[in-house]
């Protein structure tokens, strides 16, 4: 697990957190961190030299090689995240897998999944701001897993501590990126101090 301690990271998700602050900075700040977040976990891409013809003469130069990059937002939250990672990486692909939580189980259940093809070959970025039970981000990769996916990454903004372990133990091959590591879950399920549902929070629901 990889937990950014950069200062502007921090910084930023110190705002998200502040009840006072509005949809409209809520979501740009959402697409900041995911950016910022973003740089670092993308900094294994895997890169091939190409020739290509500056102004001066000819070189070589290397680029992303392979696949394009996939991004899979579990919605509806994960996709207050994609602009973020699109600003970086232009050209990756965007699916989607829909997951609800049931209000008294707090229980995930699945209702939509749609993704690159062909899935198997791409680097897989799955955002979601909170990682609070794990449960849903367990059963979002292990269906990106049984659709053929292999090269996984998780990317959230605040985690609890019992999400990530389950995380963990459910998938030890998927790289874990978070913002921030808070102290617990409370008999809700909420990540405490957290900062609120951030679907609500993004896109000025209740």
């Amino acid at each position: 697990m990889t937990i950014f301690e950069h200062p502007l990271i921090q910084h930023k998700i110190s705002i998200l957190r502040d009840k006072n602050t509005g949809t409209n900075e809520f979501r740009k700040l959402v697409e900041e961190i995911a950016m910022l977040e973003g740089f670092e976990a993308l900094g294994d891409l895997p890169l091939q030299d190409v020739e290509i013809e500056t102004p001066i003469e000819k070189c070589m130069t290397p680029m992303i090689s392979g696949r394009k990059l996939a991004i899979v937002p579990i919605l509806r939250a994960g996709l207050g995240m994609v602009p973020g990672v699109l600003a970086l990486v232009p050209s990756a692909k965007v699916g989607h897998i829909g997951m609800y939580r049931d209000e008294e189980s707090h229980i995930p259940h699945e209702y939509y999944c749609k993704l690159p093809n062909p899935i198997d070959e791409r680097i897989i970025v799955v955002t979601d701001p909170m990682l609070a039970t794990g449960g849903s981000a367990v059963d979002a990769i292990t269906q990106i897993k049984e659709h053929g996916g292999k090269k996984i990454k998780f990317m959230c903004i605040i985690a609890a501590p019992e999400g990530v372990q389950k995380l963990h133990e459910a998938h030890p091959d998927v790289q874990i990126y978070v913002g921030h590591l808070d102290r617990e879950l409370n008999e809700n399920a909420y990540i405490c101090p957290g900062l609120g549902d951030a679907g609500d929070r993004i896109f000025g629901t209740k």
